[in-house]
């Protein structure tokens, strides 16, 4: 039997496909692995010898039963089907990058260059890091390949509500450094996009790596954010990137700062005139510090203010920035809930916790894992064992499909109050589902 041909990547028809350059956009598999089928003539059997998988476990994704998430998997896939990383929404892939060209034959009146002393044409290559050979590789910015860029980020932040931050950073640190190489060929109205869009990925990067619990690394990056913003003097975007610290702030046990940062992103708002829905999550993010500070009157002040400026952004929504749109009466009500519980009112708070996760989308996995955990702790705070273990399963099936380890930090957190009723029914029912989820 002969051996197959070797695979030299999909015809440019398929690749330059509306259709084909969609599914690879919404990173929809099951459609991606049928057009390829279809139009380029690889049957499953070779796709999944050359993406490294069984070919039942591409007959699965191709019948829609299977989905992919994992950034490996999904590399391997770009790899051996030779798709451009920008249409998954990845870094430039090793293989995009043109190798050298051969060096020319010597004639007579060629000057000699010893063998072991390489040209300066080859040491500049040699020399040279991979950003660098990926922006040579693409030549002129274009207005397309920036709208290819804010597609990625779209769906960096997609993904990121459904499975978690953890398993993003390589793919948004890898789009940040490339957006950066890029800005050193730009001017004009074309470097203050790509600053801009820098701006969002080094935002996007320092939430993912807060999402992994890395606090430093995600400070680096907010800090990186926050002096692009400042470049560009968009007050509004900084207080964005302020409000993220504080949120990080508050996790990593620093309410104090969590507070200042909360009120300096208030601040940087106001300079551009505060619209009303970015006030209200901005007073949410300081009731959490407030919260956390154990300041009762002050953390009811900051929910007072945040719900006051959410009923004036009724009128003005359709002015709100996008990255503050997912701050809409769900959360409002579900984040007073949490601050409520941080403050210790517990009966006031696992009702609002409740109605917020009713309303929540269920694309929203990693946020209805949180919020379920939260409902779990004030029913068990109140004494409502049964309940409070049934609201914890809820939350470990939400995170069943999530690479967050802020939320296998709240699955600890919770597992350890309860110790004191470790041979209760309802508990050893937990640690055994939270044992098959873990595992």
């Amino acid at each position: 039997m002969r051996a197959p041909q070797p695979f030299t990547g999909l015809p440019p028809e398929v690749l330059a496909s509306p259709e084909f350059q969609r599914v690879c956009r919404e990173r929809d598999f099951s459609r991606v692995f049928q057009l390829v089928k279809r139009r380029a003539g690889v049957y499953p059997s070779r796709i999944a010898a050359l993406c490294g998988m069984t070919p039942s476990r591409v007959g699965e994704i191709m019948a829609g039963r299977r989905g992919l998430a994992h950034i490996d998997v999904i590399e391997r896939v770009a790899d051996g089907l030779r798709i451009p990383g920008a249409l998954l929404g990845l870094a430039h892939r090793p293989w995009e990058v043109p190798a050298a060209p051969a060096a020319a034959p010597q004639g007579a009146g060629a000057a000699h260059t010893p063998v072991d002393e390489p040209s300066s044409a080859e040491k500049t290559v040699e020399s040279a890091g991979i950003d660098d050979l990926l922006t040579l590789a693409d030549g002129k910015v274009t207005r397309s390949t920036l709208m290819a860029l804010r597609s990625s980020v779209q769906d960096y932040w997609r993904r990121d509500d459904e499975h978690g931050g953890a398993s993003l950073r390589p793919a948004v640190v890898g789009h940040l450094r490339y957006v950066s190489q890029l800005m050193k060929g730009a001017d004009g109205g074309l470097l203050h996009d790509l600053r801009s869009l820098a701006a969002e990925l080094a935002r996007l990067a320092g939430w993912a790596y807060f999402d992994a619990r890395q606090y430093s690394t995600a400070r680096t990056h907010f800090t990186q954010a926050l002096r692009l913003a400042h470049c560009q003097d968009d007050h509004l975007f900084m207080a964005n990137v302020l409000s993220c610290m504080s949120l990080q702030a508050t996790y990593d046990g620093n309410p104090v700062d969590a507070v200042a940062l909360a009120c300096k992103a208030q601040d940087a708002a106001r300079a551009t005139g505060g619209h009303p829905l970015v006030m209200s999550m901005l007073h949410m993010r300081e009731a959490f510090a407030q919260a956390t500070l154990r300041d009762p009157l002050a953390c009811h002040q900051a929910i007072d203010r945040s719900r006051d400026a959410f009923e004036l952004s009724r009128n003005r929504e359709a002015e709100a920035p996008s990255w503050v749109r997912y701050f809409d009466e769900s959360k409002l009500i579900v984040d007073t809930g949490i601050a409520l519980a941080r403050i210790g009112e517990y009966a006031r708070a696992e009702p609002l916790i409740a109605e917020g996760l009713r309303r929540e989308s269920a694309a929203q996995q990693r946020g209805r894992a949180f919020h379920a955990f939260w409902l779990a702790t004030t029913q068990l705070q109140q004494g409502k064992l049964d309940a409070a273990c049934a609201s914890a399963g809820l939350a470990l099936e939400f995170a069943a499909s999530l690479d967050s380890p802020r939320v296998a930090g709240h699955v600890r957190e919770f597992h350890q109050h309860l110790a004191p009723y470790a041979r209760e029914a309802p508990v050893i029912a937990f640690e055994q589902q939270m044992r098959e989820v873990l595992a």
